[in-house]
């Protein structure tokens, strides 16, 4: 038989359900954020079940990557052993920290962690010799690491990636990463990686545990060589080619403008190509496609320099081919270079505001082109 409790009684009890409500969402709210791991929080390694095989009771804490929330615990243990625990949020992904000699990832041997779909955990060595994952080379590099000692799991919604380094002092110049969450986790018999979501580089001081961010190598060269590309091929050659197209009713300044505009894109966007061997050199990086394009960009440039030199008189008979075939070869290098330039952007993770931007200047070029050109037919 089913007991009907009266309204007025619980309108009576109102008060007394209210405050137990409260009284359980705070419980709640307690345990979520003593479960949650920050160095602040005091949590205790050693309670995780013998899970962590060596000591952890000295371990300096100490937060390395704020905005994905990666804490790092070391110490060391020894005359040539360091003691180390990343945690870091379960994102159904890979974590990875990495030991670079340069402070890029490229070089670095790296000690990298997962969760599978299936709850089972893995964590390995691998050597980062390229950009590509056929690069990513599992199971080697120079990082010595005490084999009993390894270990992974998952605890309060968290990763915790424990290992022992045999050395004598680690590399100060640290690479993080944390994998694609939408991409499967890595898997036998390869255990190739997929292309990481987000990356960091950052300088670490073992003995005040001070971290800085810092540049990747040779960021400053990237910059130049961006830079001076897009403002060349991709900015004053075009310019110089509408000034061609539409100003020769200002002769004969439209041909010194056009030659001077033409010339400085070229001499910029030969330094950005310089530029760009330099950086392919000692980055060794694979970018055959956007070096390709570059390399074509160049040579077309220099066939325009040489029809320069050969140009026919006005009133030649051979002057309507040469005007087809700089015209032609002109419009080819553009459109290599506004190809190229997307795709450099690509290649260096620049973001969307490089392509919005570049996106915005081709705008007005097209606007601009649209009504010079309705201006022409109107006056033919």
């Amino acid at each position: 038989m089913i007991k009907v409790i009266p309204m007025m009684k619980l309108v009576t009890n109102l008060p007394f359900l209210l405050l137990l409500a409260c009284s359980l969402h705070m419980n709640d709210m307690i345990h979520a954020q003593t479960t949650q791991d920050s160095c602040s929080s005091n949590t205790n390694l050693a309670n995780f079940n013998g899970r962590i095989s060596f000591d952890v009771s000295s371990l300096n804490c100490f937060s390395v990557w704020t905005s994905e929330d990666f804490i790092l615990r070391y110490s060391q243990a020894g005359p040539s052993l360091w003691s180390f625990v990343l945690s870091t949020p379960n994102t159904n992904s890979y974590i990875g920290m990495g030991f670079s000699p340069n402070g890029g990832m490229v070089g670095s041997s790296a000690v990298v962690g997962w969760v599978g779909r299936d709850g089972t955990t893995s964590m390995r060595r691998y050597f980062l010799g390229g950009q590509t994952p056929s690069q990513v080379l599992v199971d080697q590099g120079d990082l010595q690491i005490v084999g009993n000692t390894s270990t992974i799991f998952v605890d309060s919604s968290r990763i915790y990636m424990a290992f022992q380094l045999v050395t004598d002092q680690p590399r100060q110049r640290l690479v993080y990463s944390v994998g694609d969450s939408n991409n499967l986790p890595p898997s036998t018999p390869s255990y190739r990686l997929t292309q990481h979501r987000s990356q960091i580089a950052i300088r670490m001081n073992y003995a005040t545990g001070q971290s800085s961010q810092t540049k990747a190598p040779y960021s400053n060269l990237k910059r130049a060589h961006g830079i001076l590309n897009m403002m060349a091929w991709g900015i004053l050659i075009p310019i110089g080619a509408m000034v061609a197209r539409y100003l020769k009713h200002l002769d004969p300044l439209w041909f010194y403008v056009h030659s001077g505009v033409q010339s400085l894109g070229f001499i910029l966007g030969l330094a950005g190509v310089i530029a760009g061997f330099v950086l392919d050199d000692r980055l060794d990086a694979r970018v055959g496609k956007h070096k390709g394009l570059g390399i074509s960009i160049l040579v077309l440039g220099c066939l325009q320099v040489l029809a320069l030199l050969v140009r026919p008189s006005i009133d030649a008979k051979t002057r309507q081919y040469w005007n087809w075939y700089h015209h032609s070869v002109g419009r080819l290098m553009i459109l290599f270079a506004i190809v190229n330039i997307f795709y450099g952007i690509h290649l260096a993770k620049a973001g969307t505001s490089w392509n919005v931007g570049y996106g915005v200047v081709l705008g007005i070029y097209a606007i601009t082109i649209v009504i010079l050109e309705i201006k022409m037919l109107r006056k033919k």
